[in-house]
């Protein structure tokens, strides 16, 4: 899947590759629920000691504006919050526990959509054509993406859609090992977004990520006269179960391909554009010359 998408769409409806920042805007995503569950147990909590939402704030280091919002299931509190509530209301891990929901329900349903799938995969391969894989990226270089959207992203949703990327990384240490193979097109590794700082630690990120065991990392060259991969990104998933899935990206909108006939075309496109592209040695070679050159 591309990798500066949000995430996955349902099997064969197109979803949209940017999610909103206020819980209600998607009418299939439970993370309203979670939130205002969340919220009422602070709420309940709070009232049971006597304090305001004022007193609440000043005691775990938080404005009385972010306990209301939290409150009314408006925003996603982080662990420190839960934490420092749980003790200054005595409530004996009670709201501490919930931070496991709210992990997960603070990402955007798509992300967590797609989370899922590769929490199931034993393989994993992509094609990139326009930026650095997220799986594959820094959290700099992530940022200075989701910095680029269009309409700009509020600053709560700049971290949430950070994060989300970030958790994703985790495939990389997971036991037992996913094989794990990346192809990305030349020109994303020598486009400096975010600046040439940020690209060289990409750069870096990307050789250590590039010689683990399990990893295969591959350039396409621009000077190839035969691209087989002209349709644009893709990411093949093969789960527990022997099914692979697919994702399609497209402006806007990302695909999942369940249908088979649709998977082995995917299939058998990846295949040859990694036949098309540098092996994994001159790939490396080339990451480490373009490194020198930033």
């Amino acid at each position: 899947m591309g990798a500066d998408s949000g995430g996955a769409g349902r099997p064969g409806r197109a979803a949209e590759s940017a999610d909103g920042g206020r819980w209600e805007a998607d009418p299939e995503d439970d993370s309203g629920a979670v939130m205002k569950a969340v919220g009422r147990q602070v709420k309940l909590w709070r009232e049971a000691a006597g304090l305001r939402q004022a007193e609440l704030g000043a005691a775990i280091g938080y404005s009385e504006e972010m306990v209301s919002c939290v409150e009314r299931g408006r925003r996603a509190p982080k662990p420190e919050f839960l934490d420092g509530a749980d003790r200054v209301l005595e409530a004996g891990g009670k709201i501490a526990a919930m931070k496991g929901d709210v992990a997960e329900a603070r990402y955007p349903k798509k992300v967590r959509d797609l989370a899922r799938v590769e929490r199931e995969a034993v393989e994993l391969g992509a094609y990139g054509n326009h930026n650095i894989h997220g799986l594959l990226q820094t959290e700099e270089y992530a940022r200075a993406l989701f910095e680029m959207r269009r309409p700009a992203l509020s600053p709560d949703d700049l971290d949430r859609f950070v994060s989300a990327r970030l958790a994703r990384q985790e495939i990389f240490t997971r036991t037992p090992l996913v094989t794990l193979t990346f192809v990305q097109e030349e020109v994303t590794l020598l486009r400096p977004l975010g600046g040439r700082a940020v690209l060289r630690r990409q750069l870096e990120h990307l050789l250590a990520m590039a010689q683990l065991r399990h990893v295969e990392f591959q350039v396409m060259p621009t000077d190839r006269d035969d691209h087989a991969g002209m349709g644009g990104e893709v990411q093949l998933l093969k789960l527990k179960e022997g099914t692979t899935v697919g994702f399609s990206e497209a402006q806007l909108t990302t695909r999942t391909v369940l249908d088979p006939k649709e998977v082995h075309l995917l299939e058998l496109r990846y295949g040859i554009i990694r036949s098309q592209a540098l092996s994994p040695r001159e790939s490396l070679a080339f990451v480490e010359k373009a490194l020198g050159e930033t």
